[in-house]
């Protein structure tokens, strides 16, 4: 399986998770074999935000077919997910954000990575639908306003969509889950 990513310096190779499309399960709520492309879709949102919350990752061909591969983080096996839940660490505010704005259906504690002093993001398969179907265990900033910070994010979002990003996304995407996504960024910055 063969990804154009840059390797660290000295790296000869890096790790890598792969869910080929052949081996998802279907589900009543998103069309067959979509998860792959929801998974980089929300790659190249999370990019656009500028904040890199989901991992590099692509649809690529490889040992079991076409599917989802997405650059292995070393995360911190020390940390308290739930306790950063339960007390509203500062780290998952802006996923919270994020989740909003691909309407996340599946974050659960197990889908956060913690690596040091930052939290990424992984398992977005179950994003974009066009219905409301915002499921996350991060509830805690839930009624506060948006920061300046984030509204300038999710304004990047915005703006993305009706250029380059709007384009990447309609080619992993149908065109009525890119419009509900153009809908849930001008929400936000509502």
């Amino acid at each position: 399986l063969r990804v154009a990513w840059p390797l660290p310096h000295g790296a000869e190779s890096l790790h890598a998770v792969y869910k080929p499309i052949g081996g998802e399960r279907p589900l009543a709520d998103f069309p067959t074999g979509t998860l792959a492309n929801r998974e980089e879709a929300a790659w190249h949102v999370s990019e656009a935000t500028g904040w890199s919350i989901v991992p590099p990752t692509l649809v690529r061909d490889g040992p079991a077919g076409v599917g989802m591969v997405q650059l292995w983080l070393d995360t911190d096996d020390d940390a308290d997910i739930l306790r950063m839940i339960l007390t509203r660490d500062d780290r998952l505010r802006q996923m919270a954000v994020f989740d909003a704005l691909v309407n996340n259906a599946d974050r659960k504690g197990g889908h956060l990575l913690v690596t040091g002093a930052d939290v990424h993001g992984c398992d977005h398969g179950i994003c974009f639908a066009v219905a409301p179907k915002l499921r996350t265990v991060l509830w805690g900033w839930r009624g506060e306003p948006l920061t300046p910070d984030e509204l300038a994010a999710v304004a990047s979002v915005r703006e993305a969509l009706d250029a380059d990003l709007g384009h990447r996304l309609r080619e992993l995407l149908a065109s009525r889950e890119v419009d509900a996504t153009r809908r849930r960024a001008d929400a936000l910055l509502g």
